[in-house]
C-alpha cells in the first residue's frame, strides 16, 4: 500500500489527513515518515503526529467469506463475472441487430416513396404535355360532318365522341387518284428496266455490317422498338415507335434525336414518315391515328375512325391520304390535312384486319388478316378484287415491289411468299425454319432488294430471290427493317430497344 492513499485511491485500514495539505494517509506509514522526516509527504511542510486528525468510517458491511478465498471459488467468481460480461455483451447485440433492421426498413420506405414522387411528378407532366397538345386543337379541328360542335369538344378532351361520318369517295378525290397513277405509271415505264446508278451492289450488300447502335432512343423501363421507317427524301432522319408510347424522330448523321412524339395512351405500333414533307403519321392499339408536325413536336389532326387497335397503316402516293386497317374488320381511307374520314369498309370474311399496304400506284392496296388470308381491294370501287391463300398464319408484314408487280406477304408459318399481280398466284416461297418468326419486311425503292425482320434480320437479292446477308446482332426479336436511298444503309429496329444501322 502506498504511502498516500489519496494518490492510490485505496482506503487504508486508519486513515488520517493532514490538516496541512489535505491528504489521507495510513496512520502508521506516515506517523513512521514523520519521525524521520517532520514534514508533509505531499507539500513538504512542518507536520507533526500530533496535528493529524483521524477519520472514521463505516465497518464493511459484507465481508468476503473465508471460502472465496480459496482458489476454486476465485475461479468461480470470476466465471461467474466472465458470464455475466457475455451476456451483456449479447443483449447489447441484440440491440444493435435489432437497430440496424429497423433503420434499414426505414431507409426502403424512404426510397419507396422518392420512386412513388418521382413517378407522380412523372404522370404530371406528361398530363400537362398531352394538355398543350391537346388545347391547340380544340379550335383548329374542324368537327366532322354532322357532328355537332360539342362532340368536338368531349374529343379534344380525350371523353367519348361521337363516331366519325364518312365524307364519301367524291369526284374530285377519285380525280386526283387517277392522276397519281397514271403518272406514277408513266414514270415507271420511262424508267423501264434500268436500276439508280448510286445503288448498291449486291457484293457491297455482302459487306455489310453494323456500323452504329443506338439503344437511348425509347423509354428503358418499358423497353421494346416496334415500328420503323424512314424518310425516303433525307434518308438521314429515321422514325420510331415504341412500347414506351412515344414515337422519335432521329437523326443518323448527327446521332441526335430530333424530336419526341408524345400523345398516344398505348404503345405504337405503326409510323409513317412523309416522303415530302417534316410530318409523321403514328397508330396505336388506343384506337387513333395521329398526324404530327416534326418541327413542334405537335399533333396536328387526331383521327379517331376504329372502334380497336389499329394494326396497319399506309401513305396513299398523293401524301393526302391515310390507310388503316384495325381488329375491328374495317379498313378506313382517311384524309390527313382535313381529318376527315372518305369512307370505311368492313370485311366482313375475316375476323379481323392485321396489316395494309398502297400499291405503289395507289389505285389497289392489299390486306392481311388475323385468319391467314391476303386480299388485294380496288380502292376507286371500295371492293374486294383477289384474294391470296396459301398461309396458315395470321398476316404479320406485306410489301409490294416497286415494278407493281410482286407483292411480299409474311404470316406466323416462318415462311416469306411472293405473288405475281398479274398471273394472281404464288410463284416463289421463302421457306424458312419452322421457329422463324417474321415481323417486318420491304423491299428498297428500286425493287432490286428485299430485306425482313424477326428472329434476325435478312436480305435477298429479287428476281433470283438468293439470301445476301444474315445479321445476327440483335439480343431480342427484331421488329422493323428499313433501306435507305438506293440501299445506301440498311435500318433495324428490336425489342431490345436498338436502332442499329448496316452499311459497307
Amino acid at each position: 500500500m502506498s504511502l498516500c492513499c489519496a494518490i492510490s485511491n485505496e482506503v487504508p485500514e486508519h486513515p488520517v489527513v493532514s490538516p496541512v495539505s489535505g491528504s489521507i494517509f495510513e496512520k502508521r506509514l506516515i506517523e513512521k515518515y514523520l519521525i524521520e522526516n517532520g514534514v508533509d509527504p505531499i507539500n513538504n511542510k512542518e507536520l507533526s503526529a500530533e496535528m493529524l486528525i483521524d477519520i472514521k468510517s463505516p465497518a464493511v458491511v459484507k465481508p468476503k467469506p473465508p471460502s472465496a478465498t480459496s482458489i476454486p471459488a476465485i475461479l468461480k467468481t470470476l466465471q461467474d463475472e466472465w458470464d455475466a460480461v457475455m451476456l451483456h455483451s449479447f443483449t447489447q447485440r441484440q440491440q444493435l441487430q435489432t437497430a440496424r433492421q429497423e433503420l434499414s426498413h426505414a431507409l426502403y420506405q424512404h426510397d419507396a416513396a422518392c420512386r412513388v414522387i418521382a413517378r407522380l411528378q412523372k404522370e404530371v407532366m406528361a398530363a400537362r404535355e398531352a394538355l398543350a397538345t391537346l388545347k391547340p386543337q380544340a379550335g383548329a379541328m374542324a368537327a366532322p360532318a354532322g357532328v355537332p360542335q360539342p362532340a368536338v369538344a368531349a374529343e379534344a378532351t380525350g371523353v367519348a365522341i361521337q363516331p366519325a361520318e364518312q365524307a364519301g369517295m367524291t369526284a374530285e378525290v377519285i380525280q386526283k387518284l387517277q392522276e397519281k397513277a397514271t403518272v406514277l405509271t408513266q414514270e415507271r415505264k420511262k424508267r423501264g428496266r434500268t436500276v439508280p446508278e448510286d445503288l448498291i451492289g449486291v457484293d457491297a450488300i455482302r459487306g455489310f455490317h453494323t456500323i452504329s447502335s443506338h439503344p437511348g432512343l425509347h423509354s428503358a423501363s418499358v423497353p421494346g422498338i416496334l415500328s420503323l421507317d424512314v424518310h425516303s427524301s433525307d434518308t438521314s432522319k429515321i422514325l420510331t415507335g415504341g412500347n414506351d408510347r412515344n414515337a422519335t424522330v432521329f437523326n443518323k448523321d448527327t446521332e441526335q434525336v430530333v424530336a419526341i412524339l408524345k400523345g398516344h395512351t398505348k404503345k405504337v405500333t405503326r409510323v409513317i414518315y412523309h416522303p415530302d414533307e417534316d410530318v409523321v403519321i403514328t397508330a396505336s392499339p388506343d384506337t387513333t391515328i395521329r398526324v404530327w408536325n416534326v418541327p413542334v413536336s405537335q399533333t396536328t389532326q387526331l383521327l379517331r375512325v376504329h372502334d380497336g387497335p389499329v394494326t396497319g397503316l399506309s401513305l396513299h402516293p398523293t401524301g393526302d391520304f391515310v390507310l388503316s386497317t384495325s381488329t375491328d374488320q374495317h379498313w378506313a381511307f382517311s384524309d390527313i390535312r382535313s381529318g376527315r374520314l372518305l369512307t370505311k369498309v368492313i370485311d366482313q370474311a375475316s375476323t379481323g384486319l392485321t396489316t395494309a399496304q398502297f400499291h405503289p400506284d395507289g389505285l389497289i392496296f392489299g390486306t392481311g388478316t388475323a385468319d391467314s388470308q391476303v386480299k388485294i381491294w380496288d380502292l376507286k370501287e371500295q371492293s374486294n378484287v383477289a384474294n391470296f391463300a396459301g398461309h396458315s398464319g395470321p398476316i404479320t408484314a406485306i410489301s409490294f415491289s416497286e415494278n407493281g408487280y410482286y407483292l411480299a406477304t409474311a404470316a406466323d408459318d416462318a415462311c416469306v411468299k411472293l405473288w405475281d399481280l398479274r398471273k394472281l398466284k404464288n410463284f416463289k416461297t421463302l421457306q424458312l425454319d419452322n421457329n422463324f418468326e417474321i415481323k417486318d419486311l420491304c423491299f428498297d425503292q428500286s425493287g432490286t432488294y428485299l430485306a425482313l425482320a424477326g428472329t434476325d434480320v435478312r436480305v435477298y437479292l429479287c428476281k433470283q430471290w438468293q439470301e445476301l446477308k444474315v445479321f445476327n446482332d440483335h439480343t431480342a426479336m427484331a421488329t422493323g427493317v428499313r433501306f435507305g436511298r438506293n440501299a445506301q444503309y440498311l435500318a433495324s429496329t428490336s425489342m431490345d430497344r436498338t436502332l442499329k444501322i448496316y452499311a459497307p
